[in-house]
């Protein structure tokens, strides 16, 4: 996040809500972006990471900033589940494992742009979960 001089928020503070939204304001949330008709977030601004945390409970927006590849708002979708996923499972340090992200995120993107329903987001969620493993190799 820029601006933030390295500030760490440890995974077990992490609760729920985890979302991402898309703009400049992380205080907007009447919409979930702007996309295009392929499907793309047309936003360029990056977007913010939304969390509960715990001791003490806040709400609390991590920044970041949109790679130059647009992203597939499917693919956001689908991140912000395995997130959400990790959070309940307790296990939001695997994140930590920049190998096992990477497993999992390859796993993540691509493959058709359809609507994405609640199954679909699991299935891939899970299909992601175990090409990636359970940690370092």
């Amino acid at each position: 996040m820029p601006d933030t001089e390295g500030q760490l928020v440890p995974w077990a503070r992490v609760m729920t809500g985890i979302r991402i939204t898309w703009g400049k304001h992380a205080r907007n949330t009447t919409g979930r972006g702007k996309y295009t008709l392929k499907g793309m977030v047309a936003d360029r601004d990056g977007g913010w990471l939304h969390m509960t945390l715990r001791d003490p409970y806040e709400d609390h927006h991590l920044r970041f900033d949109q790679h130059t590849r647009p992203y597939r708002a499917v693919d956001a979708l689908r991140l912000e589940a395995l997130l959400r996923r990790l959070t309940d499972e307790g296990r939001l340090g695997l994140l930590g494992d920049p190998e096992w992200v990477g497993r999992a995120v390859a796993c993540l993107v691509g493959g058709k742009n359809r609507w994405v329903t609640e199954g679909a987001l699991e299935q891939a969620v899970a299909e992601a979960l175990a090409a990636a493993g359970t940690g370092r190799r």
